[in-house]
């Protein structure tokens, strides 16, 4: 039982680092270097700490970017 719900972590983690690498790739930011990338992420981390219409303006943005899906 243990080996299973070690497995089932795995899966699952693996799954959410593949969500995640996809966003990255749908911000058109699939080719930048990783130190820029962690740079963009703890500054919209700090933008947003405190600062509610920030943080609704940014997920306004995505939301959009989600929309336009044709997938």
């Amino acid at each position: 039982m243990r080996q299973a719900s070690q497995s089932d972590k795995r899966r699952k983690d693996t799954r959410e680092k593949i969500q995640l690498g996809g966003l990255i790739a749908k911000a058109g930011l699939r080719y930048e270097k990783r130190a820029l990338l962690l740079g963009l992420l703890i500054d919209g981390t700090r933008r947003i700490k405190g600062d509610e219409n920030e943080r609704e303006r940014l997920t306004a943005i995505g939301a959009e970017a989600f929309s336009d899906d044709t997938e």
